[in-house]
């Protein structure tokens, strides 16, 4: 009888301790162990491509988001997430419990991210923007852009390579890399030149890259008063047609550098420069800006006039007197300077 008794609380007490262990053992598993600051329903882990596991829970750890970081790391060992760390930008939801989190984790199902460029001056402000919103650093996207093996692939060069990028609203995953940016950058610009753009280049006998150069130009000379830029591109078509220097303030200050200027002087124009239109016939080697959509379309469907002179407006309206003849040119240019002179505007 002593027996049975000893054995009934032996029996007891390992099923006390059973309990005690499958509860454990459930509490790590599915008790939800997400800590998010200020009562937020979600935060977002960024891992690198070269993370290990210890990455991952530095991370987790650094940002506070797990209660009980122990439980974390023996349920991710024993699923051995702990071997199979896959890098890119996840979602936590102040719900998951350790199972739901690590495989989240260890699935690779990541949030993508939307990448948007525009109002862009060069390839270097292009590489910054982009280095802030994906993996790649800044370096590492201008020497892909650059490499010598790319730009030949495209037929492309140091000064017009800006040409391929098209100012948009992309979707990337965030750990991409530099060249997979540019692989989706050519498909974007080759599903961009369609049929119907390619079309409008043999009408107004430019190619696609001096299409994007001439849009840069519309863009800079007018940013304001967007339904103004097709009667601009159709006045720099003109030109062009007749043979005529461009005479772009824009393209000046490009050259000059100093994108503070708000009046061109007549020395600017002596500066020795392939992008002072003052002085060379032509369009510049390249773009002075990457130009948007909107820009380039305003080429395409330029305006047909027959202006070859135009000045910004005396009412600092942000539109443009335009004008067929030098001589009622002139007359708009001095109304146009009397009032810089009147508000004070010398540089």
């Amino acid at each position: 009888m002593i027996i049975n008794k000893k054995i009934i609380s032996f029996a007891f007490i390992l099923l006390l301790i059973c309990s005690g262990l499958v509860y454990e053992l459930y509490s790590i598993i599915y008790q939800s162990n997400i800590l998010l600051p200020n009562n937020s329903e979600k935060e977002y882990i960024y891992i690198p491509s070269d993370a290990d596991f210890n990455t991952v829970v530095n991370k987790l750890s650094e940002n506070g988001l797990l209660i009980n970081i122990n439980s974390f790391k023996w349920l991710a060992k024993q699923k051995k997430y702990d071997i199979n760390v896959k890098p890119g930008k996840y979602r936590i939801n102040r719900k998951l419990n350790n199972n739901e989190l690590i495989n989240l984790l260890r699935s690779g199902q990541q949030e993508p991210i939307n990448v948007t460029f525009n109002n862009i001056r060069n390839i270097e402000q292009l590489a910054s923007n982009i280095s802030f919103q994906i993996e790649a650093d800044s370096t590492c996207i201008i020497e892909s852009i650059y490499d010598t093996n790319f730009l030949n692939k495209y037929s492309m060069n140091i000064e017009n390579i800006a040409c391929l990028f098209i100012p948009n609203t992309y979707q990337f995953y965030w750990n991409t890399s530099a060249e997979q940016f540019l692989q989706r950058m050519v498909k974007e610009y080759n599903s961009f030149w369609n049929s119907e753009r390619k079309s409008k280049l043999k009408d107004i006998d430019l190619s696609s890259s001096e299409v994007s150069i001439l849009a840069s130009i519309v863009e800079k000379e007018q940013n304001i008063k967007l339904d103004e830029r097709p009667i601009i591109a159709g006045l720099y078509l003109n030109r062009i047609r007749k043979n005529m220097k461009l005479e772009s303030d824009p393209t000046l200050i490009y050259a000059i550098g100093d994108f503070s200027i708000n009046r061109v002087l007549n020395k600017d124009k002596k500066i020795e420069s392939p992008y002072n239109t003052y002085k060379y016939k032509g369009l510049p080697p390249g773009p002075i800006c990457i130009p948007s959509i909107d820009a380039i379309d305003a080429v395409l469907n330029s305006v047909s006039h027959k202006f070859i002179f135009m000045c910004a407006k005396e009412d600092f309206s942000g539109y443009h007197n335009f004008a067929k003849t030098y001589t009622k040119h002139l007359i708009n240019a001095r109304r146009y300077q009397k009032a810089l002179n009147k508000m004070k505007i010398m540089r």
